[in-house]
């Protein structure tokens, strides 16, 4: 089966994907912002199939605006849900590559904390996989 996205399929997936991360980024901001944004991007560029080829690109800054946290996750959460449908449409098998991606990249994010993450990125996270399980 062959997939075809369009340049905003595409966009939305990197919003989606990337926003997740800035997400877990600017919920850990208390401990260590640049540690949690880093170990999910190195997570996102090391996905592969049509899902790498997409997150290999970040999405440009504009593309994920927003001055507060509750400002980026009304732009993210939605665009999640929106990857999730679009790609089970075309494409189960990717669909569930996108959702491992992003669980791995939360995953990593919120691994950089010694111990267990704090209750403000574990909420995060858990806000981040209803998002994907909505669609």
């Amino acid at each position: 089966m062959s997939i075809t996205l369009t340049e905003q399929d595409k966009i939305t997936l990197r919003i989606a994907a990337w926003g997740a991360v800035s997400l877990m980024s600017a919920a850990g901001a208390a401990g260590s912002a640049h540690k949690v944004a880093t170990h999910g991007s190195i997570a996102l560029t090391s996905a592969t199939g049509l899902v790498g080829h997409v997150l290999a690109k970040a999405p440009k800054g504009k593309d994920l605006n927003g001055k507060t946290v509750a400002a980026l996750a009304d732009h993210v959460l939605p665009a999640l849900t929106a990857a999730m449908t679009l790609l089970k449409k075309q494409g189960p098998a990717e669909a569930a590559n996108f959702r491992n991606t992003v669980i791995v990249a939360i995953e990593a994010a919120a691994g950089t904390y010694q111990g267990r993450p704090s209750p403000t990125l574990a909420d995060m996270a858990r806000k981040i996989t209803e998002a994907l399980d909505a669609a």
